[in-house]
């Protein structure tokens, strides 16, 4: 990313007043939230874990263990665990603890 001279493009006083608080130094000005992206949508990236996440909760109710998913997907067994329980309906979670299931396997 390349850079604007804030002299070009901003007013004196603008100019002056940001001065006050940064001067001679590069300034990081961010996009306003309207014209943001959420982050790896455009790469593709959020899909990509949203489907490999799906994978994983459906490999769990295969009745793969969280360790078995975290070899298996390289990540870590708290990450399985959170990624099992976000992907999880809220009433089959509660159901799933009354009836003794276990996330903390391993």
């Amino acid at each position: 990313m390349g850079y604007i001279r804030a002299e070009d493009v901003l007013p004196f006083e603008v100019l002056t007043l940001v001065q006050k608080y940064v001067e001679g130094q590069m300034l990081y000005v961010p996009k306003k939230n309207s014209k943001r992206s959420k982050w790896g949508s455009l790469s593709g990236t959020r899909r990509s874990l949203e489907c490999r996440n799906n994978q994983i909760y459906e490999d769990y109710q295969a009745g793969n263990s969280a360790q078995f998913l975290a070899d298996k997907y390289f990540l870590s067994v708290k990450s399985i665990q959170k990624i099992i329980k976000d992907n999880k309906p809220s009433d089959a979670f509660n159901q799933n603890e009354v009836l003794g299931g276990n996330l903390d396997e391993s």
